[in-house]
């Protein structure tokens, strides 16, 4: 056993700090604006955000569809660390390539970018599932929000040098911002290659109870999924709780991908965003903690709430901005919540589910995720189109797209209030007891 085990908790913590920079350099930073301005050069700046919208679509919808058996297929197989291994390497791979699509060849991109979207998302899985063998429960909360504290440090640094590689590029010997952006991709994909090996050396998971053969394993995990589909009428508070998750933590997903997209869109300069990215990250490093720390006096519930108050309040004032000073203390008010919602939906989740499944239940919770991610930014995307064809502006069209967000803030926060976490346990209990 290796439950609150120091070396454990750094080596899952590190796995954040890894495939963080591929979320903040890539996602939110530099994909979008490369995608933009030199991969679908001369594009409407509409039709863009609807090609960014629907690649993101589609990695969510590879890694739903899979996320599930995937994971009871982990389970029996005792083989988190491998399935997660496994996916950040798809991920490093696809990341590395992005470094040779020639300009105006947004197709190559987005396929590169799904594929290595996929990896980032499905590593993510497993990652997830490990911390309920390494964190009792009384430190669920803190290790959570520690992995998303380091991830925003970790993330945030790279970036930070990648911001300085893009904005003096003759500094590192680049030609010029372009061939500096192509190069970030690189250090991305070093960078989370690297930065995984303390995971490797140190996370262990129990080995199977018994040894079955991969054929065995697979037919053990398919039949480990029909028995939780046969559970969950047991469960309804995982299942309530997934519903109110979806919808909320969509449109957090929405403003992590979109943010810069509709920056862009706007009118605001590269620079300016590249910075309130930065900003983000750095807020988001102790405010990542202070909200595990918050969630453990209050309740990670009612924690949860005020993250969703906070972003509901961002989606409404964001359609009103009109200059880079605003949009710089957007990014803090974001900083201060991003990493806070979703370390502590992640350690909500960890209490109300089997711990033998773990693997199998994070898939649930990371597909119902990867399908917040496909309707977000194809709800914002489609709502901008909407708008632009009644005839308005882009920028106007814009603008009230990211106002449309606010509905899964409203509706999701509605239905976590009928979650009752004591339900849940009571649940499992009942549960474990009729299996026995």
């Amino acid at each position: 056993m290796q439950i609150n085990d120091k070396k454990a908790i750094f080596g899952w913590t590190m796995y954040d700090w890894a495939n963080s920079a591929f979320a903040t350099t890539i996602m939110a930073g530099f994909f979008p604006i490369f995608f933009k301005q030199f991969w679908s050069v001369g594009a409407d700046t509409t039709l863009s955000t609807a090609r960014l919208g629907l690649a993101n679509s589609a990695a969510g919808i590879l890694v739903a569809l899979c996320a599930p058996v995937l994971g009871a297929i982990a389970d029996k197989g005792s083989s988190k660390k491998k399935f997660l291994l496994f996916f950040a390497f798809i991920g490093i791979v696809m990341t590395l390539a992005l470094y040779m699509v020639s300009k105006g060849n947004w197709p190559m991109a987005v396929l590169l970018y799904v594929f290595a979207t996929v990896g980032f998302s499905g590593g993510n899985i497993f990652y997830d599932a490990l911390i309920t063998g390494i964190a009792s429960e009384k430190k669920l909360d803190f290790i959570s929000a520690l992995g998303f504290s380091l991830g925003y440090l970790g993330g945030g640094i790279l970036f930070a040098v990648n911001v300085w590689m893009t904005l003096s590029p003759a500094t590192f010997g680049f030609a010029g911002a372009g061939e500096a952006v192509r190069f970030a991709f690189l250090t991305v994909g070093i960078w989370w290659a690297v930065f995984s090996i303390p995971l490797m050396l140190f996370v262990r998971e129990p080995a199977a109870t018994e040894a079955k053969s991969e054929v065995n394993v697979i037919k053990a995990g398919f039949s480990q999924l029909r028995e939780t589909f046969q559970e969950i009428r047991y469960l309804k508070t995982i299942f309530l709780f997934l519903v109110a998750y979806w919808l909320y933590i969509d449109g957090v997903n929405t403003v992590i991908r979109m943010a810069v997209d509709y920056g862009i869109s706007i009118g605001f300069k590269s620079n300016d965003l590249i910075v309130a990215l930065l900003i983000t990250q750095f807020v988001g490093f102790p405010s990542a903690i202070g909200f595990g720390y918050f969630g453990g006096k209050l309740g990670a519930k009612k924690a949860i709430f005020v993250a969703i108050a906070v972003y509901l309040f961002v989606s409404i004032w964001a359609a009103f901005m009109n200059s880079s000073t605003e949009f710089y203390v957007l990014a803090i008010i974001v900083g201060l919540v991003q990493g806070g919602i979703q370390a502590l939906s992640r350690s909500f989740f960890a209490r109300i589910i089997p711990h033998d499944k773990s693997a199998e239940y994070f898939g649930f919770y990371n597909m119902v995720g990867k399908f917040a991610a496909v309707i977000g930014p194809v709800f914002m995307g489609g709502v901008g189109l909407m708008v632009r064809h009644m005839g308005y502006s882009s920028n106007m069209a814009s603008r009230i797209s990211i106002t449309s967000i606010s509905l899964f803030f409203i509706v999701g926060g509605v239905l976590l209030f009928f979650v009752n976490e004591e339900r849940g346990k009571e649940d499992l209990k009942y549960l474990s007891e009729g299996s026995d």
